[in-house]
């Protein structure tokens, strides 16, 4: 029994393409303002802006894990390739987070030990 490798390679990576076509046409929401102080309707915080990017991870993760013990279950309709996206995808997510909090707390750092 073969396995078709090269199909199932071509659909993750037109659904990796596609999901990255769709990110890169959505609007970050807050614009310029968003990390700005000023008293305007369409202000968004750096706080809510990072408690939704959080938000996000932690949703891709918990999605993940549903796929896959869907997976384990034997629901008709999950693949093996959609669970590996779907895990992978939350890993990279984690990742970018972790390098995030890396840097925020670096900055932080530099900033305290900073003399005035």
């Amino acid at each position: 029994m073969a396995i078709n490798t090269t199909g199932s390679m071509q659909a993750v990576l037109q659904q990796l393409q596609a999901t990255a076509t769709q990110a890169s046409q959505q609007p970050l929401s807050g614009g310029a303002n968003a990390l700005s102080d000023g008293d305007s309707n369409n202000h968004v915080s750096f706080a809510g802006m990072l408690k939704s990017s959080i938000d996000r991870i932690d949703g891709m993760r918990q999605a993940a894990n549903v796929k896959a013990e869907q997976f384990e279950r034997g629901v008709p309709g999950i693949g093996i390739n959609d669970v590996m996206v779907d895990m992978q995808k939350s890993s990279v997510a984690m990742e970018m987070g972790i390098q995030v909090r890396n840097r925020l707390m670096s900055a932080y750092k530099e900033i305290m030990s900073m003399q005035v």
